[in-house]
């Protein structure tokens, strides 16, 4: 994995100065066209391209408190079907975040050069919607709805259980780094992922959009 110069402080929180700022411009990179591939397979779900919040009465837990520093092995989403291998990734020379490759389309990359899924801040992770044939890990992932649980698992044994709390599709042309991955409430686990959504432009070459889903710390497991 690339070191890139980019890590985390105090063992989880988030990056700070320089790191960060290159954090965020690598962010804005992958959000427009990292992921990018020929749209080989039926068009993906990609939800409202409005901000998705809970229900109306709906009610979602506490915050848990953070975890210490463990390093992701596995991602469970049960609403998706999601059972996924976690694979570190750094940042490429642009300095936007290495997706996994192609032939590990049903893994999910974490950016291993920043915060530990559970440990304070917010931990990324990416992953493909597609390939050029056939839909990869994060395909459904905009059908995600607020109140529905990701589990992580950790190499300490524990899972970290994490609520989703927002969902976003956003327009490329209108891609805020700081605004989509930046911590939500300041203290809290959070975790995002990220993967393309909107349609797909064959004459651009890519995605219109990105799905960005946040989800906060609510409980462990294990």
């Amino acid at each position: 994995m690339p070191d890139n110069g980019a890590r985390s402080s105090g063992g989880g929180r988030l990056l700070t100065g320089s790191a960060w700022a290159l954090l965020l411009l690598g962010l804005w990179l992958w959000g427009r066209a990292a992921t990018d591939v020929r749209q080989g397979t039926s068009t993906p779900a990609t939800g409202d391209p409005a901000a998705v919040g809970p229900p109306p009465g709906a009610s979602l837990p506490p915050a848990a408190r953070p975890l210490l520093p463990a390093l992701p092995q596995r991602i469970d989403i049960p609403e998706l079907g999601v059972r996924a291998p976690v694979v570190a990734r750094g940042l490429d020379p642009r300095g936007a975040i290495e997706p996994p490759p192609f032939d590990q389309a049903d893994a999910v990359g974490w950016y291993g050069g920043g915060v530990k899924p559970g440990a304070a801040g917010t931990a990324l992770m990416v992953g493909h919607v597609d390939t050029e044939t056939r839909p990869a890990v994060f395909y459904r992932l905009s059908t995600l709805r607020p109140g529905e649980t990701i589990g992580v698992a950790r190499d300490d044994g524990a899972v970290a259980e994490f609520t989703v709390d927002d969902i976003q599709v956003v327009a490329r042309d209108h891609f805020d780094a700081h605004q989509a991955y930046g911590p939500r409430e300041s203290g809290r686990a959070e975790l995002r992922l990220i993967t393309c959504g909107g349609s797909y432009d064959r004459l651009r070459g890519g995605y219109t959009a990105n799905v960005i889903v946040s989800a906060y710390l609510s409980g462990t497991a294990g």
